[in-house]
């Protein structure tokens, strides 16, 4: 549960970046593996999720769906790795 937490945390501090010119973005990754990639658009209040290895994009209104999206792809990895 802490490591959705830290998603959120992530998700939230983009949004509060609104002294930036471009998008605020960030990276995703376990072991070393970027797994996707974050940017938040301030003046839609959407986020967009690269994820890597299946070359879309998806956007999001809702934060928690975010969140939520980004930690499965990271269970997802994890237990690949297990």
């Amino acid at each position: 549960m802490s490591q959705l937490l830290g998603i959120i945390q992530r998700l939230k501090t983009m949004q509060e970046a609104t002294d930036q010119t471009e998008a605020p973005q960030r990276r995703f990754e376990v072991n070393g593996k970027a797994l996707c990639q974050v940017k938040y658009f301030l003046h839609t209040d959407t986020f967009e999720l690269e994820v890597f290895g299946d070359d879309h994009k998806y956007q999001f209104d809702d934060l928690d769906i975010t969140a939520i999206e980004i930690f499965d792809l990271v269970q997802e990895e994890k237990q690949i790795n297990t």
